[in-house]
């Protein structure tokens, strides 16, 4: 029975083969080294410090485009191509006699380097095409039980459906709504057009009074156009109003560059521009002016007097922080009694006979 079991063992441990693609970190530390090795390499050998001086550039281009959008294939293909390009450059220079050991080990550290990032490559795009085919792009499965677990709103409890990005799911509603019937569906990373996609399992099918929507944030980071963002918007609010569900449209928040000193993938504006967040804004404080809608503006209460995310509301320039949170909380209750009316006056008793009857 033992030997049976080490079988299972090892068989178990030979179909767990370590995955080829490497996390965002994973790439940024071989970014890192491969720099140091390629600036390492002009110091042993003179020549190639002035051959592979735009290859060395080039590397560290595609490092800062990675930072900014990890799992980027054009950064990473350029990254690899670029490596590739050093070390056949490394191959074809003459070298000083006698050539340092170390120098050469580090030739063979970048090697590796390159055949890693390689396989990283191959993996990312098998990763990408897997995207493309996944049954649940926009991932339905992230609240499917709960949603099943939901019963129907109790009456003169309204429900309010929190729908959007990190921005919604790193809030913690029931911390700062108690006793309230509000629920949280944001998911990290979505855009306007995965949101949509859930419109009906993560709030319709909830049968909520009021859906709260705050998206455009990582539409931006994509590049996406306004005019397609702008078309998203539309199509939620239209089938909420379809649904008989009251809307409230919530900004898209500022951004900050704060925190790009300890870390060049944080400066936002480049992806966020301060120009493209005030045209959403100013279109959907249009269109909920146009609908009926209330527009909720978190972005006014956010932004410092440098139009930016105030450093102290935000710990990487994008979510907001506790204290961020803490002065959307009154904004978005003020929004949700809004939309939601004033309640039904109290039904006034009957008298005399109506009333025995």
């Amino acid at each position: 029975m033992k030997a049976f079991v080490c079988v299972l063992l090892a068989g178990a441990a030979s179909w767990a083969q370590p995955t080829a693609l490497l996390k965002t970190a994973g790439v940024n530390q071989l970014c890192v080294r491969s720099t140091q090795l390629m600036e390492a390499g002009g110091v042993a050998i003179p020549d190639l410090s002035r051959a592979a001086a735009p290859v060395i550039e080039n590397v560290k281009q595609a490092c800062g485009q990675l930072r900014q959008q990890p799992g980027a294939g054009q950064a990473t293909y350029l990254l690899m191509v670029n490596l590739r390009a050093y070390l056949a450059l490394a191959d074809a220079v003459p070298k000083p006699f006698p050539f340092p050991d170390t120098a050469r080990l580090q030739l063979a550290e970048l090697r590796d380097d390159a055949a890693r990032l390689d396989s990283h490559f191959r993996a990312l795009l098998d990763s990408k095409d897997q995207a493309l085919r996944s049954p649940d792009r926009d991932n339905l499965e992230r609240y499917a039980e709960d949603n099943r677990k939901r019963g129907r709103p109790q009456p003169n409890k309204p429900r309010v459906v929190f729908i959007g990005d990190s921005i919604t799911e790193m809030w913690h509603l029931n911390e700062y709504f108690p006793d309230q019937d509000f629920i949280n569906r944001g998911i990290a990373g979505q855009i306007t057009g995965q949101m949509l996609g859930r419109m009906k399992a993560d709030v319709i099918d909830l049968h909520p009074d009021l859906v709260v929507i705050e998206g455009g944030t990582n539409d931006l980071d994509r590049g996406i156009r306004l005019t397609a963002i702008e078309d998203n918007y539309t199509m939620l609010a239209d089938l909420a109003a379809a649904n008989k569900i009251k809307v409230i449209f919530a900004s898209v928040l500022p951004v900050n560059d704060y925190h790009k000193d300890a870390d060049p993938a944080l400066e936002w504006s480049r992806t966020h521009p301060v120009i493209f967040i005030n045209a959403l804004n100013d279109w959907l404080r249009s269109f909920c002016a146009q609908r009926g809608f209330v527009y909720l503006d978190y972005h006014s209460a956010l932004t410092d007097e440098q139009g930016q995310l105030g450093q102290d509301l935000s710990d990487d320039g994008l979510n907001p922080n506790s204290k961020g949170y803490r002065l959307m909380a009154p904004l978005a209750a003020m929004a949700v009694d809004k939309a939601l009316g004033p309640p039904p006056p109290p039904a006034k008793p009957r008298k005399g006979k109506e009333a025995s009857k």
